[in-house]
């Protein structure tokens, strides 16, 4: 019975090197690899632009089926993208038991900040977690963990505490991490601008829009500071 995952078909890889990378990589294929506990690893190469869509529809498990095989579900194990083109350059899948529970990371998603009352009077929300690793079977691994946020007034804070994992997953969290001392998002004040200096002295400015110099020693009227400019000379 087929499943309603999302599907990558691949094709097994029997040729390595770096330029049978490049060469895949040319041809519009990404290469891969999938693990599977207590078997050996098995090498893909798979469309890219498909691996690439199939991983942004924000689906946490998947479908893997390799040329006149079976499907296997699976998770990412990792991948690796292109710093500047940011498209796909190496993907590693990891086979999954549906009866075992699994741990993986989920994105944290901000629900209702528009109507916050903090927000409505100009606060600001931060966003400070924006994932977090969670436990479950891999069919009950959600997509994003949605955390409401439209109750918040300007200087809450959001702990993890105050968020209800979805039916059947669980927080993993580490040995010794305690939910309340994660912070999830905050509604801090409105953030004030602090304005220009402004310059004392004032310029006097010309017809043109230009500022004018004034000469050293006459005041903003052009009147010598303390020399006798009448022309009259003493004894005259």
């Amino acid at each position: 019975m087929a499943s309603d995952r999302p599907n990558l078909q691949v094709a097994e890889r029997t040729e390595f090197g770096s330029r049978t990378t490049r060469r895949l990589r040319r041809d519009g294929l990404v290469p891969g690899v999938v693990y599977s506990g207590g078997s050996e690893a098995r090498t893909f190469s798979a469309p890219e632009r498909e691996a690439r869509v199939m991983l942004g529809s924000g689906a946490q498990l998947f479908d893997l089926t390799f040329e006149g095989g079976d499907s296997e579900p699976v998770v990412v194990k990792e991948q690796q993208r292109h710093p500047v083109r940011g498209n796909l350059v190496h993907i590693d899948f990891q086979v999954v038991d549906l009866k075992q529970a699994i741990q993986s990371e989920v994105p944290i998603e901000l629900l209702g900040a528009e109507e916050s009352p903090g927000v409505t009077e100009g606060g600001v929300l931060d966003h400070i977690t924006h994932s977090i690793n969670v436990e479950a079977l891999p069919t009950d691994i959600p997509e994003s963990i949605a955390v409401d946020v439209s109750g918040m007034v300007i200087g809450d804070t959001l702990q993890l505490d105050s968020v209800v994992a979805p039916e059947g997953v669980e927080w993993a969290l580490g040995e010794d991490v305690d939910p309340g001392e994660i912070t999830i998002a905050t509604l801090n004040p409105p953030r004030v601008e602090e304005e220009p200096d402004v310059e004392e002295e004032t310029e006097l400015i010309g017809e043109d829009g230009e500022p004018i110099e004034t000469p050293e020693g006459e005041d903003a009227e052009g009147d010598a500071g303390d020399s006798d400019e009448s022309g009259d000379s003493d004894g005259e």
